[in-house]
């Protein structure tokens, strides 16, 4: 995913998983899901149960709504 632009959210748990998604509750304790394919291999978050940061691609947070309720830490590479 090196190709992709990436952005984190910090403070987020992993709730729940399929094995195409990921259920994260972020810091405001909203819950929202997000496609296995669009996280990060830098994301500390990537399996049920696990803290710390998410990243995800720009794409996904888009579409999730994430960017425009000002969820996101900072803008990758």
């Amino acid at each position: 995913m090196a190709d992709l632009e990436v952005l984190v959210i910090e403070d987020c748990y992993a709730e729940n998983e399929t094995p195409k998604a990921l259920l994260v509750r972020l810091p405001d304790d909203e819950e929202v899901w997000i496609p296995k394919g669009h996280i990060d291999d830098d994301s500390e978050v990537y399996e049920r149960g696990h803290n710390g940061k998410l990243v995800i691609t720009k794409w996904i947070a888009q579409q999730k709504g994430l960017i425009e309720r000002g969820k996101l830490k900072y803008v990758g590479p």
